[in-house]
């Protein structure tokens, strides 16, 4: 069976076990950044709404959907109030998904809502921080010594690339590798290199552990460095006004 068809029902499935409307899914990985090899996994996230009584309960519930099909497939929803909090506080993962460029569901009036929306919430000062903390934990893990573990070179460089985004644009950031890599680099010999390694990778190299890389690894060291001094202007999260306008529109049918 298409790979499309099983996720496509297995959101389906989701809908009908939970009772929930899923209004918008998509790829959050390394298929979305355009680095996927051959067996690379399904990250699917989506996010999705209860009817109008679920919400009107002072039982706390849970506010996520957790379903790891199997190794190939792994899919995780959020609820729609927790979307909305999490938009206020510019949620990085978030604003990702709303990027993403491969989409499985969405229903365009409610999206578009979320797309029109985040914009107003998005802090860099918050996702600088949020990228910058995972470049330092990644570079720690993996990329210490003079064997390295070559796949999370990309753990390292996106968030390092994102945190460059942040400080040449002020805007949200994109989910593509390539566009991170163009749009930040002006180094051809390290563009050269990182282009080396993403079609190794897309063609199905086993990256496993490996002599590191100089051009990369002495790049992620210094910039990190750098990036750790790099402190945009705080922004304060907003009044929750528009956010509450908008849960009850979508909850009463848009």
């Amino acid at each position: 069976m298409d790979i499309i068809k099983i996720i496509k029902s297995e959101l389906t499935n989701i809908e009908k076990k939970f009772n929930v409307t899923i209004f918008y899914a998509c790829e959050s990985g390394s298929r979305a950044w355009g680095v996927e090899s051959t067996d690379s996994d399904y990250d699917i996230r989506f996010l999705y709404y209860h009817d109008l009584d679920w919400y009107l309960s002072l039982k706390e519930k849970k506010d996520v959907i957790e379903r790891p099909i199997d190794e190939k497939l792994d899919i995780t929803g959020w609820d729609l109030q927790k979307t909305l909090k999490l938009m206020r506080k510019s949620n990085p993962p978030l604003l990702e998904w709303l990027q993403s460029p491969i989409i499985y569901k969405e229903d365009l009036k409610v999206s578009r809502i979320l797309k029109e929306t985040f914009p107003k919430y998005y802090s860099s000062k918050n996702c600088h921080f949020h990228y910058l903390h995972m470049a330092k934990g990644n570079f720690r893990e993996y990329l210490r010594g003079e064997e390295v573990w070559l796949k999370k070179y990309f753990y390292v460089l996106r968030p390092i690339l994102a945190c460059r985004w942040i400080e040449k644009f002020d805007m949200p950031v994109p989910m593509e590798f390539q566009i991170l890599v163009e749009k930040t680099l002006q180094d051809s010999q390290l563009k050269k290199d990182i282009r080396k390694l993403i079609k190794r990778k897309k063609f199905g190299e086993e990256l496993d552990l490996g002599p590191k890389i100089p051009s990369i690894s002495d790049f992620a060291g210094s910039e990190i460095e750098r990036l750790e001094k790099y402190h945009p202007e705080k922004v304060e999260y907003k009044d929750c006004f528009e956010l509450d306008k908008i849960f009850k529109k979508i909850i009463e049918g848009v």
